[in-house]
């Protein structure tokens, strides 16, 4: 509740350079405004990691100061327990430039917006954690073994690999699959990146491997069926980029 808050308050914020504005419009709903092209951000393959050198609360908020290799990097969470001298490894998130804090009353040059610690399922806090972010490209997440999972039934179903292969037809269209998930991500953006396979598709071309994003969150290897929105060629920024996508999607009981 705290992490979609946190990142619904920043895609209503409308001024430049203060905590009731953003820099630039944002690329997607919820999603702050990336850095320009070329601005020096963490990516989201290499998360936020490093030893907290400043650290205040304010507002609900954690701004943490991580240095790593001599760099620092401010990032701002969900409130947090995290004390100077602590190592961490957080969640990747869009970066913004000239943000002021009215809580705070200064101004950072450069901060990210995370969702919060880096962990193996839920994102929940931690001084460090192994999982990575929703990659960018579906072809990323390697094909489940023995995956083999029945359509689902009804005018709407389709396969995994149908969906990928038709995604300029379905865009906009709501699409139910039934599959197995092979990879969460939590609480990044304010939703779960929920990545399915059910055996259809070409691993060679990446269309065996759908992410549907959702605020249920399944476990890995569980069988579900998920009703949603297809998307063509969604960009959410900062390399959020999907050449297919399902969202809001939700859990069919």
């Amino acid at each position: 509740m705290k992490r979609s808050l946190f990142f619904l308050i920043l895609a209503l914020l409308a001024l430049p350079g203060s905590e009731s504005a953003l820099a630039a419009p944002p690329k997607a709903p919820g999603v702050p405004a990336p850095l320009k092209p070329g601005a020096n951000a963490p990516t989201e393959e290499s998360g936020l990691s490093g030893k907290v050198v400043e650290t205040m609360n304010a507002g609900g908020y954690t701004y943490v100061r991580l240095e790593k290799g001599g760099k620092k990097t401010w990032v701002a969470v969900p409130e947090m327990k995290v004390s100077v001298g602590q190592k961490v490894a957080l969640q990747p998130g869009p970066a913004m430039e000239n943000f002021t804090s009215k809580t705070l009353g200064r101004t950072f040059a450069v901060i990210t917006f995370s969702g919060g610690p880096l962990s193996a399922q839920s994102g929940a806090h931690g001084s460090a954690g192994t999982a990575k972010a929703p990659v960018s490209k579906a072809a990323a997440s390697s094909p489940g073994k023995n995956v083999k999972v029945d359509k689902a039934k009804g005018p709407d179903a389709y396969t995994v690999g149908e969906i990928s292969e038709k995604g300029a037809a379905l865009n906009k269209k709501t699409a139910v699959v039934r599959a197995q998930v092979v990879k969460v991500s939590a609480g990044i953006m304010g939703k779960n990146w929920i990545h399915l396979q059910d055996g259809t598709g070409d691993p060679g071309k990446g269309t065996h491997n759908l992410v549907a994003t959702s605020q249920d969150l399944p476990a890995v290897g569980d069988v579900v069926t998920m009703k949603g929105t297809v998307y063509k060629d969604k960009d959410f920024g900062s390399g959020y980029k999907y050449s297919v996508i399902m969202e809001e999607a939700g859990i069919q009981r």
